[in-house]
């Protein structure tokens, strides 16, 4: 939804990329951590600490680039309300 939302809302080029990109960056970076998932269970089913401290560091990783998300939406329209 936010991705034509951001294509739709964007004033010129720049604006439109941020919006979107930034969402692309989120989905890019949730690609890789499940890809990481993948990896560290297939390679280890057990429990260990360096598969979970993989596994949690992919999650913050997505974690960071939705507060971008956030970041980049929120001044973009709070430039607009001002």
């Amino acid at each position: 939804i936010l991705f034509p939302l951001g294509l739709w809302l964007g004033r010129g080029g720049v604006e439109k990329a941020i919006l979107a990109g930034s969402l692309l960056l989120v989905l890019s970076a949730e690609l890789l951590n499940s890809a990481i998932e993948a990896i560290v269970d297939k390679a280890s089913p057990e429990f260990h600490e360096l598969a979970g401290r993989a596994k949690d560091m992919g999650s913050a990783a997505v974690l960071l680039l939705m507060f971008n998300v956030a970041l980049c939406w929120g001044l973009i329209f709070w430039q607009r309300l001002s």
